[in-house]
């Protein structure tokens, strides 16, 4: 059987899922190929994703800016697709076309990736910074796994009260501005930076200041370009560990293959190979 998948977004051409997914099905030992449709923002979007799901694909991802705009097209949303209100991953199930959101979950396996013992300490306090679709995505997963500790700051604070609406009974969320995060940076085991501050150009910012983190705590950046952001320069001067973006790009994409053949393939080490391409080496 050879697999068809796709990535539909704007604009994708750099995109490396395709690096990725030819990968990943070499790796499971399965003939396929992964393309790119970048559909135009002047397009007739629902004609487009209409003729790709004619053209009897298995699957494709979704990225920006169609993450919801491609859900009332479809036939299912997983639950947790549909708490996040946002879809990356399409299937096709015996005809029906079913979304999925593999983004936070993608980031979960990631940390548990670098920290094997996660998963054993939900009781870890985890600091969220941002407000916006990723940590949408990774507040919801974290909630999901069992985390009962997880904070948001961000600049204002009316969406992070939204994000934390998403919780379970059992998680305690407090919302704070970035201040006060950072006053309070020593109560945290996990901080976790979900926002566009550090990437290039402006390689030199920083959402906040660590001054305060503890030297076990793991600092997060799902920035990665530049793969080592300002705000992981700080923390792996102050003796945290730290936590590079680029490996949630390749979980997620791990999580999006296994529910289009049922296959978890290894990351190995796939991770090393994407940190060398990102350097551009």
């Amino acid at each position: 059987m050879d697999y068809r998948f796709a990535l539909i977004g704007y604009p994708i051409k750099h995109s490396l899922s395709p690096w990725i997914h030819e990968r990943f099905l070499r790796k499971a030992g399965l003939q396929g190929t992964y393309t790119i449709r970048e559909i135009d923002l002047e397009a007739d979007f629902e004609q487009q994703v209409k003729q790709l799901m004619e053209e009897k694909i298995d699957g494709f991802n979704v990225t920006v800016p169609y993450k919801q705009k491609i859900m009332p097209l479809l036939d299912e949303i997983d639950p947790l697709a549909k708490k996040i209100g946002a879809v990356n991953t399409v299937t096709n199930e015996n005809g029906k076309w079913v979304g999925y959101n593999t983004d936070g979950v993608g980031y979960v396996r990631s940390l548990e990736s670098k920290l094997p013992d996660l998963l054993q300490h939900l009781s870890q306090r985890i600091l969220l910074i941002g407000a916006g679709g990723a940590a949408r995505g990774i507040y919801s997963a974290l909630d999901h796994t069992g985390f009962t500790a997880i904070d948001i700051a961000n600049r204002t604070k009316e969406k992070a009260v939204e994000i934390a609406g998403l919780g379970s009974e059992s998680t305690v969320t407090n919302i704070l501005s970035l201040q006060e995060a950072a006053e309070r940076m020593g109560d945290y085991d996990v901080i976790i930076q979900t926002t566009s501050v550090g990437m290039k150009p402006n390689v030199g910012k920083s959402i906040l200041e660590l001054g305060h983190v503890k030297p076990t705590s793991i600092v997060s950046d799902i920035v990665y370009q530049p793969l080592v952001t300002k705000l992981l320069q700080d923390a792996r001067q102050l003796g945290a560990s730290i936590h590079f973006g680029h490996t949630m790009l390749l979980y997620q994409a791990q999580y999006a293959f296994e529910i289009w053949t049922n296959i978890k393939v290894p990351i190995d080490n796939m991770d090393d190979e994407l940190q060398l391409t990102l350097e551009g080496r």
